[in-house]
């Protein structure tokens, strides 16, 4: 017989006048209704430590508001244009690099190994895009690690630090090619999306971003201000201006606006290697599994 009808059958005695052993039967069956909600409030308490264990071996320490990571891709006006209003604003920065066809020896138009040498020196990260922003989602596991280490070793013979993080050329990637990269040693990918990225359940491989252009300042200016309640806002810049690209280019007029938005919002503005001083990426990359099902391109 069920608690539920063993307490029906002891109020139908209680109105019939029958008393006998109702006292004791009626303590036991409350004791056992207690135990049963004790269990199920002690299986929730243990699950929500599971869960809190979890995160704070995900985060390192608590994420403030208003953080920002500011990602670069190669156009020469990285060099002469972004890095010297980064360093007026006192911003840090991540760049990805690869030697974008069919011209990447035009100076106008991307930035040479010695200047990409200079950002390193200014203290900017530097991150791999695949040697010639090669689209990785179909390309074997051979041609997916030349692309890589194409540019590993170009940073190793400049002196530049060697790459942890990357970006995916074209926001093309699949399950496959994601796998080669993590266990290559990479850490954060950048992918697209336009949300932000919560680093207790987005994988550090699939890292969301807004992409940056001339014709979307207001939403970029409605991002800064997701960044909040553990959430962090990448934004990705192609060129400032990106001369062989227009339809990604941001005039440096604008640019510079965005800049004194963020300092005028006391917004801290990183790179990826500083964002691994708040988030655990090889515990975050234990504890969650990339998902493929959410939108990946900007």
């Amino acid at each position: 017989m069920s608690f539920t009808k063993l307490r029906r059958k002891s109020n139908s005695k209680l109105k019939d006048g029958n008393f006998q052993g109702i006292d004791i039967g009626t303590k036991f069956i409350n004791l056992a209704f207690n135990v049963q909600t004790m269990k199920k409030n002690l299986l929730f308490i243990i699950a929500m430590i599971i869960t809190f264990s979890a995160h704070s071996q995900i985060l390192k320490k608590q994420i403030p508001d208003k953080l920002v990571v500011m990602s670069f891709d190669a156009p020469a006006s990285q060099y002469s244009v972004v890095a010297p209003l980064l360093k007026k604003y006192g911003f840090d920065a991540i760049f990805f690099i690869c030697e974008f066809p069919p011209n990447f020896k035009d100076s106008s138009k991307y930035m040479n190994w010695w200047q990409i040498k200079a950002l390193n020196d200014m203290g900017f990260e530097i991150a791999n895009h695949t040697h010639t922003h090669a689209h990785i989602g179909h390309l074997s596991k051979e041609k997916l690690l030349e692309q890589l280490q194409y540019i590993e070793h170009k940073c190793d013979l400049m002196g530049i630090t060697k790459p942890t993080d990357f970006a995916y050329p074209g926001y093309d990637l699949s399950p496959k090619a994601v796998q080669i990269i993590e266990d290559d040693g990479y850490e954060f990918s950048r992918a697209g999306d336009s949300r932000v990225y919560d680093p207790l359940h987005d994988s550090p491989m699939l890292v969301p971003s807004w992409a940056m252009t001339d014709k979307n300042r207001d939403e970029i200016r409605s991002a800064f201000q997701e960044a909040k309640d553990g959430k962090i806002v990448v934004i990705t810049i192609h060129g400032v201006p990106d001369i062989e690209h227009p339809w990604v280019t941001t005039s440096p007029e604008l640019f510079e606006e965005h800049l004194k938005y963020l300092v005028d919002h006391h917004c801290k503005v990183i790179s990826f290697r500083d964002l691994k001083q708040y988030v655990d990426v090889q515990e975050a990359l234990k504890e969650i599994t990339p998902d493929f099902d959410k939108p990946l391109k900007n």
